[in-house]
């Protein structure tokens, strides 16, 4: 049996499997340019999920590791869906030593509310008080 191991290691990430599944694959960050991941990553907390060394989840918080945090880009890969991995992800990015006593930990999902509800997340509760400022577009303009 396969030992699942998470990392909070930004040097043992496998930055092409990253860059292909979330420029490529996924639902969120279509046409992420490579650039602009690697500094995501540079300025983010990150956790890399591995079976034997290979790189097979990956999961990154925006935080001030003070009060706030927004958890984004979580993976894993289709092959190795349905054996728990995700919930090993979440229990480690949860249990990280800069994410305890935050205020408001946030997230924004389409593809898998059931997987954060079993870890506290909730819809908001004051929705109306959400804004945002989106440019759909900024990955496909020049630098």
């Amino acid at each position: 049996m396969q030992t699942l191991t998470i990392s909070d290691d930004k040097a043992a990430l496998d930055l092409d499997l990253l860059h292909r599944f979330l420029s490529q694959e996924s639902s969120w960050a279509l046409g992420l340019p490579r650039a602009t991941m690697d500094r995501s990553i540079a300025n983010s907390l990150c956790f890399g999920a591995y079976l034997e060394g290979a790189q097979i989840g990956f999961a990154r918080v925006v935080t001030d590791g003070a009060s706030f945090a927004y958890l984004c880009d979580v993976f894993v890969l289709a092959e190795h869906r349905g054996r728990g991995h995700s919930k090993a992800l979440m229990r480690a990015v949860l249990a990280h030593p800069q994410l305890q006593g935050l205020r408001r930990f946030m997230l924004a999902t389409s593809t898998a509310p059931w997987l954060y509800a079993q870890f506290g997340f909730t819809p908001v509760a004051k929705p109306e008080a959400l804004m945002e400022r989106l440019d759909r577009d900024v990955y496909s303009r020049p630098a």
